[in-house]
């Protein structure tokens, strides 16, 4: 799987988010989720809404007690399931998130939790 990496208008490689997207404009966020985010359902309830919103990717507990979570997809998308994340219908207590956007790599064939 080759990349198509976009340049801004001066032709130089532009260090921003659009040079993480690939041809289909999927790009991939890893993040942490901390609070109380374990024993809540929150796994599950990240499923459905990562399905709601197209992503493909995984969600885990962690040994500390937060959540890892892995999704690909569209920016907009992405940016979406953070908004949730960090909103109040996400199930337990979000106390904070940590994030990183990267390439998206296409390994992941649906959503899943682990």
């Amino acid at each position: 799987m080759s990349f198509s990496w976009r340049r801004d208008d001066s032709g130089r490689d532009n260090p921003g988010r659009d040079n993480l997207r690939r041809d289909n404009g999927d790009i991939r966020l890893s993040a942490r989720i901390f609070g109380v985010v374990q024993g809540v359902g929150f796994r599950f309830w990240t499923m459905g809404k990562a399905d709601e919103l197209g992503l493909k990717g995984v969600v885990r507990n962690v040994d500390d007690g937060s959540v890892s979570i892995v999704a690909e997809g569209p920016e907009q998308q992405i940016q979406k399931l953070l908004d949730w994340l960090r909103s109040e219908n996400a199930p337990g207590r979000v106390e904070r998130v940590e994030e990183s956007i990267s390439a998206a790599d296409g390994s992941f064939q649906d959503f899943r939790a682990r």
